[in-house]
């Protein structure tokens, strides 16, 4: 078929992109668990028939699953191709974080699109369930040193066959959740997300014809691809390395390194990760397919410029050594996976700054706290609360960093207090911006947060965190910000992990509570040029203190 006109071609755009935001939205309505509702970790795209390739995705979806969804498309592909008896109304399930998953809690639907008997695309969802069973409520388990320890793991399986449901995978998954209802209503937003994009998608189908949006599809990851290789051209050649590190695996207490050499070759770059430390024993790992959408991620927060599709990656080229920290299979422990692909984000900025200073970021907070309390209401009903935290992004060359902020792996939001507590027998008596948490700067990072939440009925307790020994770091002259700190009531008084960002088995009586200091962002630029009246402004605010303004700053407040 003949090139499309760049107006019908930019119609075509905006309406899959429509479509895929519609899929999102419904999905974020009628979710049961506040993580997908509220916090939006989820997401839904469309994806090439034989390649599984991301051909949309929606704007408002979490960019992580984007990038790991094409994987998860191709591991479905790959069992048709084995099994095969494909037909329209079928709708495939799992959550295997070694086959195009993340982890465990990460269910995928996908599910394929025909037109006249013949496979179009593929269409897909993913959501965070709250709980699918493990050691540690909620799945973040920081002892764990094999998957089965995390939850129940299924492979890809027909949930649907001819649009009939296949009940037995349902009671299988309810059977190994401590809070089914909450996964079943999940489960549903997700299928009717998938069916309302099939009817959108197809009438846009009957509307332009099938033969001018699959030459879309063509045309758009073309144009991505030459607007990377334009972006990546735009840089001088060379090699540039960054390392950074993880306080520890949860199991022993040794940091481990997440090392790039990133190179630039004219209009190509190579991302080789071989100096990074083997497969750790604890839960800090993630498969091949995390660690590309992990950079996938990066890329897309340098190059803003370029759509979001698999023709953006066509100019990259992965190194990454089996069975390392970055590249492990079943059944090494992968639930913390958050902390790992944010470090791995990090050097990636790290290492692009270096080839284009004038665009350097100091390092955000690169932590979710993945903290999770659960217990037993008073009627004996059981409730698991899972949630992540927000912190200080990094200063820039034009700004100071946005305070109490989500990390670069998402568009999602921290899920509001109000909505925790309505939801869970718990109380916030603190949700505060951390003072002195930034790092200084001509642009200081932004702040870190400051939770506390009391818990209503007695509680088991885990946290999976990071950034406890080695702070996000600074840029062009600029300081490190704070560390991250957890600290739980007990009858002998306040404790803190011994691992520093990572324990489990903490026990709560009622009327106990937690806190959590996240750090802030890494500053940027030489701190004796920040400008005074900024100085003296944060000090009235309360964002450091007048101490910190004289040591810091050499500003008397």
């Amino acid at each position: 078929m003949a090139s499309i006109d760049p107006i019908t071609l930019a119609i075509l755009k905006g309406r899959l992109e429509q479509i895929t935001d519609e899929m999102d939205a419904t999905l974020y309505r009628s979710a049961f668990n506040p993580i997908i509702a509220e916090a939006r970790d989820a997401c839904h795209g469309l994806y090439h028939a034989t390649s599984g390739d991301t051909l949309v995705q929606g704007a408002n979806g979490l960019p992580i699953f984007v990038g790991a969804m094409a994987f998860a498309v191709k591991a479905v592909i790959d069992k048709v191709a084995v099994d095969g008896g494909l037909a329209e109304g079928d709708t495939y399930l799992f959550n295997d974080p070694y086959e195009g998953g993340t982890h465990l809690n990460d269910f995928r639907l996908v599910r394929p699109v025909f037109r006249d008997g013949a496979l179009f695309c593929w269409m897909a969802s993913v959501g965070h369930w709250l709980d699918i069973g493990g050691n540690v409520p909620g799945g973040y388990n920081p002892k764990a040193t094999e998957s089965f320890q995390e939850g129940v793991r299924i492979p890809p399986v027909k949930l649907f066959s001819k649009g009939v449901l296949n009940r037995d995978i349902v009671d299988i998954l309810a059977a190994n959740s401590r809070v089914p209802t909450s996964n079943w209503g999940d489960l549903n937003g997700q299928l009717n997300a998938l069916d309302l994009g099939e009817r959108r998608f197809k009438a846009l189908l009957d509307e332009y014809g099938d033969a001018t949006v699959a030459e879309a599809f063509v045309q758009l990851s073309d144009r991505a691809e030459a607007l990377m290789r334009a972006a990546i051209r735009a840089l001088p050649d060379g090699q540039y390395r960054f390392d950074d590190v993880l306080d520890n695996d949860g199991i022993t207490d040794e940091m481990l390194h997440v090392a790039l050499d990133l190179t630039i070759a004219g209009d190509e770059m190579t991302l080789d990760f071989s100096r990074s430390s083997m497969a750790a024993q604890g839960p800090i790992n993630i498969s091949r397919s995390t660690a590309i959408a992990a950079c996938y991620v990066a890329l897309k927060h340098i190059f803003t410029d370029v759509p979001a599709n698999a023709g953006c990656l066509r100019p990259i080229s992965f190194v990454i050594t089996d069975n390392s920290l970055l590249g492990v299979h079943a059944p090494k422990p992968v639930a913390g996976y958050t902390e790992t692909i944010l470090r791995l984000i990090g050097v990636v900025f790290a290492a692009l700054a270096q080839a284009n200073p004038e665009a350097a970021v100091a390092g955000p907070f690169g932590t979710i706290n993945a903290l999770s309390l659960a217990g037993h209401r008073r009627d004996g009903s059981r409730w698991v609360m899972f949630s992540f935290f927000g912190g200080g992004l990094g200063g820039s060359p034009v700004s100071d960093g946005l305070s109490h902020a989500n990390n670069p792996i998402s568009t999602a939001t921290i899920p509001p207090a109000e909505i925790l507590e309505a939801a869970y027998p718990v109380m916030f008596t603190q949700w505060a911006l951390r003072p002195d948490s930034a790092g200084i700067g001509t642009h200081r990072g932004g702040l870190g947060a400051v939770y506390e939440i009391e818990t209503l009925t007695d509680a088991r307790v885990s946290l999976l965190g990071e950034r406890g020994k080695v702070a996000p770091f600074g840029v062009a002259g600029g300081g490190s910000s704070a560390l991250n700190r957890f600290i739980w009531q007990s009858d002998e008084g306040d404790k803190s992990p011994p691992m520093v960002s990572k324990i489990t088995d903490i026990s709560l009586r009622a009327g106990q509570r937690v806190r959590l200091e996240t750090p802030g962002g890494g500053g940027w630029g030489d701190p004796a040029q920040r400008d005074r009246l900024a100085v003296l402004r944060d000090v009235r605010l309360g964002y450091i203190s007048a101490e910190a303004a004289l040591r810091d700053y050499g500003v008397q407040a």
